[in-house]
C-alpha cells in the first residue's frame, strides 16, 4: 500500500548459547551478523528499525549507530538472562515509532531477500489487518509483516509459546504469503549454520555478481 510509514523490530539481547560465540557481531561478507539483518529490512522497505539488545548492548549499539545513523533505535532488555524472546518482542512493540506495520525479524537471520520484503508488504492491498506470514514449501518462517493493529494484541499476550502461540489464537488475522527465498529459512544458532549461511551468502552474491 502507498505511502504507508513501514518500521521493523529486530531483537538480539539473548546470549547466543548455542553458538558458543556472540552471533551478533560474527562476519559475514565483510559486516556483522547483526548489520546485515539491519540492512535487509531497509532495502525491503522498512524506514525505522528498532533493535532490542541486552548482552553485550554496548557494542551491538555502537556497531549499528556507526552504520546507520539515526535510521536505528535501541531499546535495552536488561532481564535478557532470565527472560523469553515474547518479552524482548513486547518492549521492542512499544518502542516502535507511529507506523501503518512492522517487519519483525530475527536477528541471527541475514540473508532475507529483498523481493520477500516487497512482496509481504504488495499483499498489504488485499489484507492489511492482521499479519503476513512468509511460506518456503509450506512451512512458515521469517519475517512477518504485522500490522500496527496487532500491537495491542501483542502487547495484552500471556502465556507460553511466544508469537506461534500468538499466531495460533489469533490465526483469522493470518494470512500466508508462498516466497522462494533461501535466506527466509536459515537462521544461525549453531556454528553448523553459520558456516552454510556463508556459502548462502557467497552463492547469492557470486549469482549478482558481487
Amino acid at each position: 500500500m502507498k505511502n504507508e510509514k513501514i518500521a521493523a523490530l529486530i531483537p538480539v539481547a539473548g546470549l547466543s548459547g548455542r553458538m558458543g560465540e556472540f552471533k551478533p557481531l560474527l562476519q559475514l561478507g565483510g559486516k556483522t551478523l547483526i548489520e546485515n539483518s539491519v540492512q535487509s529490512v531497509l532495502s525491503g522497505g522498512a524506514e525505522t528499525v528498532v533493535v532490542v539488545t541486552g548482552y553485550r548492548a554496548d557494542e551491538v549499539e555502537q556497531v549499528l549507530a556507526k552504520a546507520y545513523g539515526d535510521r536505528v533505535r535501541f531499546v535495552r532488555n536488561n532481564e535478557y538472562e532470565q527472560s523469553d524472546m515474547m518479552y524482548s518482542v513486547k518492549l521492542g512493540v512499544s518502542a516502535l515509532p507511529p507506523c501503518d506495520a512492522f517487519f519483525l525479524v530475527p536477528g541471527d537471520m541475514p540473508l532475507i531477500s529483498k523481493s520477500t520484503f516487497f512482496k509481504l508488504l504488495s499483499e498489504r492491498e488485499y489484507f492489511s489487518d492482521g499479519v503476513l506470514i512468509p511460506t518456503t514449501e509450506g512451512r512458515q518462517t521469517h519475517p512477518p509483516l504485522i500490522d500496527a493493529k496487532m500491537i495491542p494484541v501483542i502487547l495484552a499476550f500471556r502465556g507460553d509459546g511466544g508469537l506461534r502461540h500468538l499466531w495460533k489464537q489469533t490465526s483469522d488475522r493470518i494470512r500466508q504469503v508462498p516466497v522462494e527465498d533461501k535466506g527466509a529459512e536459515i537462521d544461525v544458532d549453531t556454528p553448523r549454520d553459520y558456516q552454510e549461511c556463508k556459502l548462502v551468502y557467497h552463492d547469492i552474491h557470486h549469482r549478482k555478481g558481487e
